[in-house]
């Protein structure tokens, strides 16, 4: 056995886990935080409008994170699973043609943007200001629809690679990257919305070119082989990765409808107090997407492998290290809600009071997102996409819909509109346990 495989040979402690999953985490936070600072750029350099028009462009760019997510989960699942199995070649000539799939269907997405960008924006109603904004923002950031896609593949498969390190170095070049953009070409060459989507797209770039390098080298436990058409390879990448592209997918379209509520109830403010808190709840959910990246692979190898004792150890150890981290995010984002808020806008502004009181309701979320995101994660590592896309769809559309439709009018209004996500995730945390208890004898966790 390579030695390349010696980090899934390790015993299975609570040391080596977050030794292990802690590049990824670190990298997912990091990734957030630069995302949180085109935010924080935008805000206070442009204005809440084009805030706004941050998120309103949310749902579309949601499309092409909801399709990396699903190629890049449901791919390694597959190809970590196969290398557990000691299918090292077919693993690598799947995950090539992998690849491969992901540049054709950037292509394809970036000219469907280009195309359908008017009409989906004029069908919100915006004023002529916020519209501009949007489509400034939105046309430039489709530019770089295949190197994104890359990125997030890239940063999965280099984790699974156990380049875990080179996969953080990145994101965080990336990031750096980013913020000094900002402020160049907003603050300095004056470039308004469309200097904040070049620096994301520049930023995002550095890990798909650096990724690129990396597996056509033959020394990497993964790297390019000449592909071989399996048609099953795609098939199941897409239907394990069946619950990412419906997280992603839902999200922008629960955004849609959570920016509608807002616009209803409150107006184009409401819009901007909105996006500051999904900023904040972005960041703490990071922790545990991070997590759920980080030891997916080593979920998957175990599974492919047959070793229940190791996999067992490993789950266990997971939620509780969730729970925990649960209870201490919730705390950390209620007490700390003013001075978060008013990074992203003033106390004068009408924006912050919106924002104060929508985040220390809408933090009680985090109590029920870390067990929601781990076991659809859990359930994609183990090769069980329905599963996985059962829990990530009714948790993100189905409970989240049905929240935003009915607590408002329980509630009397925007109050109902700031607890939708906190019930909608309890729902998904009810539904993620039972099936974490009626599974666990089929795969021995």
């Amino acid at each position: 056995m390579s030695n390349k495989l010696d980090s899934y040979h390790l015993p299975v402690t609570g040391k080596n886990i977050l030794r292990f999953a802690f590049p990824t985490i670190l990298m997912t936070v990091f990734n957030t935080f630069y995302t949180m600072v085109d935010g924080l750029f935008v805000s206070n350099l442009i204005g809440t409008d084009a805030l706004s028009a941050i998120n309103l462009t949310a749902p579309a760019i949601g499309l092409i994170t909801a399709v990396s997510g699903m190629l890049a989960t449901g791919g390694s699942a597959v190809v970590m699973r196969k290398m557990g199995e000691h299918r090292e070649q077919e693993a690598r000539q799947d995950f090539t043609l992998l690849i491969l799939t992901n540049v054709i269907v950037g292509a394809v997405m970036m000219l469907l943007g280009y195309t359908q960008m008017d009409t989906l924006l004029g069908s919100m109603g915006l004023s002529p200001e916020v519209f501009a904004y949007c489509r400034s923002y939105l046309g430039r950031y489709l530019l770089f629809t295949i190197p994104i896609l890359l990125m997030y593949n890239f940063s999965l498969y280099l984790i699974a690679a156990d380049r875990s390190k080179l996969s953080l170095i990145c994101t965080m070049a990336g990031g750096i990257t980013n913020i000094l953009l900002d402020y160049l070409l907003i603050a300095v060459l004056d470039m308004g919305i469309q200097g904040a989507a070049v620096a994301t797209g520049l930023g995002y770039s550095i890990t798909a070119v650096v990724g690129f390098w990396v597996f056509c080298r033959g020394d990497c436990l993964l790297h390019f082989q000449k592909p071989v058409f399996r048609g099953g390879v795609l098939f199941h990448a897409s239907t394990n990765g069946l619950s990412e592209l419906a997280t992603s997918l839902v999200s922008g379209i629960t955004t849609l409808l959570f920016n509608l509520a807002m616009l209803r109830y409150i107006g184009e403010n409401g819009v901007a107090a909105i996006t500051i808190i999904m900023y904040v709840l972005m960041f703490v959910s990071a922790l545990f997407i991070g997590y759920s990246y980080g030891v997916a692979p080593m979920i998957s190898y175990y599974h492919g492998e047959g070793n229940h004792e190791k996999l067992k150890k490993l789950i266990r150890f997971s939620l509780r290290f969730i729970a925990g981290t649960s209870i201490l995010c919730t705390l950390v984002s209620v007490l700390a809600t003013v001075p978060l808020v008013s990074i992203f806008t003033r106390p004068d502004s009408p924006v912050h009071q919106l924002a104060v009181t929508g985040n220390r309701l809408c933090s009680l979320a985090l109590l029920f997102v870390g067990l929601n995101v781990f076991a659809s994660g859990m359930f994609t590592a183990l090769s069980n996409g329905v599963v996985s896309a059962l829990l990530a769809f009714s948790r993100s559309f189905l409970f989240t819909v049905a929240s935003i439709q009915l607590m408002p009018v329980l509630l009397g209004g925007v109050t109902g509109v700031w607890l939708a996500t906190p019930v909608a995730e309890l729902l998904g945390t009810v539904m993620a346990a039972v099936l974490l208890l009626r599974y666990r004898k089929r795969y021995g966790y």
